[in-house]
């Protein structure tokens, strides 16, 4: 059985949240939240939070346990576009800062599936 969780509209980089989440495609979950625990990437906070919302969901509305749940897929994808800001610099220019946004998304599925 496949279980899904989704963070949607998170602030950064999706090829930055991309080198996490392909770390952790097709370990077990207590060994890919150790694995994240220790990242220094700041997007492995985002993708624990939501690998912790994939295992909970396995446990409560699937009655699956955590010890044999493995991550199946993750993926994190770019969203809907990029908040623009400015920048001022020298001689009354301003140059844009674009912050983009990610929506990533972890399945986790039964070891024996």
């Amino acid at each position: 059985m496949r279980v899904s969780a989704t963070a949607k509209y998170l602030m950064g980089s999706s090829r930055k949240a991309r080198l996490v989440t392909n770390a952790i495609k097709g370990k077990r979950v207590e060994e890919a939240t150790a694995l994240l625990r220790f990242m220094p990437q700041a997007a492995a906070r985002d993708v624990a939070r939501v690998l912790k919302s994939a295992t909970s969901n396995a446990e409560n509305n699937h009655n699956l346990s955590t010890e044999d749940l493995v991550v199946a897929d993750a993926q994190a994808n770019m969203g809907p576009g990029v908040v623009k800001r400015w920048r001022p610099r020298a001689q009354g220019r301003a140059f844009p800062i674009h912050k983009p946004m990610t929506h990533i998304t972890i399945v986790v599925e039964d070891r024996e599936a």
